[in-house]
């Protein structure tokens, strides 16, 4: 039986890795040990990003849904405990887009959320 080396194999999967790295600053692009260094920072990086994204989201919302309450006359809190108790289950995308397109739907949602305290 003829011996297999792992050449093929090895050559591969250093060139998947500095594929990922390309266009990377300096050796981070062209040495296979630096540059599998860098993919994985930089995919340590993305994965934490892409939670970062939903918090980010989330604090623009809620700052988006808070200044349409208080030209509503209402703080954020109360607003979203009257919603609540009023058994509207809208989120807060929806509120913030309601809230920036909408105007006249929003006071609907206020006025309904001080009726429910």
């Amino acid at each position: 039986m003829a011996r297999v080396k792992g050449a093929m194999a090895t050559r591969k999967r250093r060139n998947k890795v500095l594929k990922l790295a390309k266009g990377y600053w300096g050796g981070k692009s062209k040495l296979f040990k630096t540059a599998k260094e860098a993919v994985m920072k930089s995919g340590q990086y993305a994965y934490i990003s892409r939670r970062l994204k939903k918090r980010d989201f989330r604090k623009l919302w809620i700052t988006r849904i808070s200044a349409a309450c208080k030209m509503n006359g209402i703080n954020y809190s109360t607003f979203m405990n009257g919603l609540k108790k009023s058994g509207s289950n809208l989120n807060r995308k929806v509120l913030s887009e309601i809230a920036i397109h909408d105007e006249a739907a929003f006071t609907a949602l206020v006025e309904q959320a001080k009726k429910a305290l």
